[in-house]
């Protein structure tokens, strides 16, 4: 499916190291902040975070709250003010895109940011591109409005496969079928490896038809020793249906919806 909006977050690097003049390599700026939980001076949030998570000592270790910050040092002139857009002393845009609310500056305005009100901080995409689910609880895209699963604060949670919170994540994130989110990236990394189930609620990530079918041939080619034939009760992953099928070592049919995505939910039954 296509991907939610993902938070305003780090950028490739330029090729034209002119326009790196100002700024750090997460955003080109005209201006730094000062985190008002350390009173300390970075180029931006995420460079706040990566040198405050590295600390020696876990107690000095914390994340700057974005709406809090109320200092910032303009680059042209050096002046430390007020959160604004237009520097206080020399009249310079500290940043073409500006959001008052998450304090944030950025001056490529080709990611199309945006605030999102319901979600409270900024996005990228394009606002007409998105449209905010509230039962989700994020932004998708408009193509999913009414052709995706919901479930209640799906977006604020930690992806299943590397345990980063997705909500203010910086990655892009990826709506699997059955309504869970996860980062695009992992995603990928796990089909690479054959995982084809959910890690949340294990249900099939996408249309396993071919696939079931191969495995079927593969069973009828292949006949159990007589001392293994008996029947075992089955529960489907993908309809939550329970059957009584014939054990067979390869996998077992779910007698509702066909899929191979089960599990054995008792002992075997011998005759």
């Amino acid at each position: 499916m296509e991907n939610p909006a993902m938070e305003v977050g780090a950028p490739p690097p330029p090729s034209n190291e002119d326009n790196r003049e100002f700024g750090c390599d997460h955003y080109k700026r005209r201006c730094k902040i000062r985190a008002p939980c350390c009173n300390q001076v970075f180029s931006c949030r995420l460079c706040h975070n990566e040198a405050t998570s590295s600390l020696s000592d876990p107690k000095d270790r914390h994340e700057i709250v974005r709406h809090d910050i109320k200092q910032v040092i303009c680059l042209l002139c050096n002046t430390e003010q007020e959160v604004a857009q237009v520097c206080s002393n020399c009249g310079e845009k500290m940043g073409e895109y500006f959001c008052g609310i998450c304090k944030f500056y950025d001056d490529d305005i080709s990611k199309g940011q945006f605030h999102c009100d319901d979600c409270g901080i900024c996005r990228v995409g394009g606002r007409d591109n998105y449209f905010h689910c509230k039962k989700c609880g994020a932004c998708y895209m408009v193509g999913l409005r009414d052709n995706h699963s919901c479930l209640e604060n799906s977006m604020r949670n930690y992806c299943p496969v590397c345990y980063e919170y997705l909500f203010d994540s910086v990655e892009v994130s990826r709506v699997m079928k059955c309504g869970h989110t996860m980062h695009d990236t992992c995603f990928l990394k796990m089909i690479q490896q054959n995982q084809y189930r959910c890690p949340i609620c294990s249900k099939t990530l996408f249309d396993m038809s071919n696939q079931w079918t191969r495995l079927e041939a593969e069973i009828e080619a292949v006949e159990m020793p007589e001392e293994y034939k008996y029947e075992v009760s089955i529960l489907c992953n993908d309809c939550n249906t329970t059957s009584k099928v014939s054990f067979h070592i390869f996998g077992h049919k779910c007698q509702q919806c066909n899929s191979y995505n089960t599990r054995r939910v008792s002992s075997p039954e011998k005759e």
